[in-house]
């Protein structure tokens, strides 16, 4: 069994055309600004009230050396596109969970799955895990259209599993893909 705390170097990945690259200080107004737009706090449940709260958060993402999550902004150039995070990271089962966000200016462009399937290659490839799970509420179609373009099979429903940045415990869909996917 390898060791859970095993800490991870941040890297850089392409996504195709575009970047993961781990967060910067640079990043917040960006962030904040797609934290605003329409649904930004909704799906994202963030609870950052300022931007020093979410300031911090960024450093705390770029900080792998627990090794239980690594954490990317998705970039074309200076432009922030999205994030993309593998968290929850447990090399002793070998799993992980996946979380991203794109810009309202990004969106409809396909990025959520390319930049997905770039993390869950690295993922499997460097970290050695078997299975990554995927959770978003079923309300958010979106999500689901990512899900099934980065490779992931819909497993199930879980009853108000998780609350939003409404207040609310929205039902969430679960997917998962398997390194042997």
């Amino acid at each position: 069994m390898s060791d859970a705390a095993t800490p991870v170097e941040p890297v850089e990945l392409q996504a195709g055309e575009f970047l993961l690259r781990p967060w910067r200080d640079d990043d917040v107004e960006a962030y904040w600004a797609a934290l605003e737009s329409p649904g930004g706090r909704l799906w994202h449940g963030s609870t950052f009230g300022s931007r020093d709260e979410l300031a911090a958060a960024l450093v705390r993402r770029g900080d792998w050396t627990t090794g239980d999550q690594a954490s990317w902004a998705l970039v074309d150039g200076a432009e922030l596109l999205g994030s993309i995070s593998v968290h929850r990271i447990d090399r002793d089962q070998g799993d992980a969970e996946v979380g991203y966000w794109i810009a309202p200016s990004a969106r409809g462009r396909g990025l959520a799955g390319l930049a997905v399937r770039a993390a869950c290659r690295w993922a499997f490839t460097e970290l050695g895990l078997h299975r990554i799970q995927l959770f978003h509420a079923v309300e958010n179609a979106a999500s689901a259209r990512v899900a099934e373009k980065a490779g992931f099979t819909w497993e199930g429903r879980l009853r108000q599993s998780h609350r939003y940045g409404d207040g609310i415990r929205h039902d969430e869909l679960l997917w998962a893909r398997l390194a042997t996917d």
